[in-house]
């Protein structure tokens, strides 16, 4: 087993070219060796040997998020609000209801999102169905929960699409940059090649930095130097990945305030010009949000979805001031797959998004025990 798995990361590239599938009734040949000198049986063990692996690292990078998030995110003041309130014991009436209210509406998850959770639980209320305070909490919790299993969708890189082509959007400030190394980091573990694209041409800082995250993580950087067109930037990446066989292109861009309708133009001609090698992509254009920035990360995606249609999201900078709530908010309104969130400076501080996880860190099912 141990030969097998240091051969399995070898037969990789292998194991993603789909067998010639046999004919019915045909006699069939013995099979032949497979290329690279692995025999078919060389290559089922490797390719289970990969699978079993990957599904231990996920699950081990689950406990090891959840455990993450109940250190960072704990502090936050959305735990510290509300647990305080649970933790005191408090009465069923409207006076507690409307401490929760208050309590979620500071915590950033916004008005909308509030108001329909606190009517839904006046209304339980009303009809008596809460015992006490605890199971008011444990119903608040549910809510929660319900609001985010929706956009818990995990990033999945397609095998029809190579390159499978991420085009990174975000104002500038949002840790969109470094976001991408963390992903270059993570697809390498999962046995995938890549190439980046320094798309944020405005910014000389945004293409050196990518340059140094390109060389931590053993990646080539396209790069055209400041001030270069960012559509040609990201046509010239594609182009060489395509010509290198890389299964991901990840293109990062220029984030200057999303009011400016010169860059949202620039962001749909990269969308057009990528298209023309390749009708489909970008396959996922992910938005990265500073989790800090409150209400306004919301303004900020109704601009960015109008403009290039984000089919993502990473929530990034939970670690700092951040007050938890408008991950809810985003959820509510948006409804767009949350793929990560970013809880530290760490590569491994980018945590597939984990709602279960999320919202036992920021109310605990311990304070509802009582």
């Amino acid at each position: 087993m141990a030969a097998i798995v240091r051969e399995s990361s070898a037969m990789f590239d292998f194991l993603k070219k789909k067998p010639p599938q046999p004919e019915p009734g045909k006699p069939q040949k013995p099979a032949a060796p497979a290329a690279g000198g692995f025999s078919p049986e060389d290559l089922a063990r490797a390719f289970t040997v990969h699978q079993e692996e990957k599904a231990a690292r996920l699950e081990a990078e689950r406990a090891e998020g959840r455990e993450a998030m109940k250190g960072v995110l704990g502090t936050s003041l959305f735990a510290r609000s509300l647990g305080g309130l649970f933790s005191r014991n408090p009465r069923l009436d409207e006076d507690l209801l409307d401490e929760v209210e208050t309590a979620l509406i500071s915590a950033d998850m916004g008005v909308p999102a509030t108001t329909e959770v606190v009517e839904r639980l006046r209304k339980r209320m009303k009809e008596r169905d809460f015992a006490d305070a605890a199971a008011l909490f444990r119903a608040l919790r549910n809510d929660l929960l319900a609001m985010l299993r929706p956009v818990a969708k995990p990033l999945e890189i397609r095998e029809d699409a190579r390159p499978f082509v991420i085009l990174t959007v975000g104002v500038n400030g949002v840790g969109k940059t470094t976001t991408i190394g963390k992903l270059a980091r993570r697809f390498q573990l999962d046995g995938h090649s890549l190439m980046l694209a320094a798309g944020d041409t405005f910014r000389a800082a945004a293409v050196e930095q990518l340059k140094i995250w390109g060389e931590r993580n053993n990646v080539h950087v396209v790069a055209q130097g400041q001030d270069a067109d960012p559509a040609s930037v990201a046509f010239d990446g594609l182009q060489q990945a395509r010509a290198r066989g890389v299964d991901i292109l990840i293109a990062d861009t220029a984030g200057r305030l999303h009011t400016q309708q010169g860059l949202m133009a620039e962001l749909g001609k990269i969308r057009r010009v990528l298209a023309k090698l390749d009708e489909r992509a970008p396959h996922e254009v992910l938005m990265v949000i500073d989790g800090t920035t409150g209400q306004n990360a919301l303004n900020q995606l109704r601009q960015f979805h109008a403009a290039v249609k984000v089919t993502g999201l990473v929530v990034t900078k939970l670690d700092g001031t951040a007050k938890g709530g408008v991950v809810f908010a985003l959820a509510r309104e948006f409804g767009l797959p949350i793929r990560f969130i970013g809880l530290g400076e760490k590569p491994e501080d980018l945590r597939v998004f984990d709602p279960e996880g999320f919202v036992d860190a920021l109310l605990p099912e311990s304070l509802g025990a009582g």
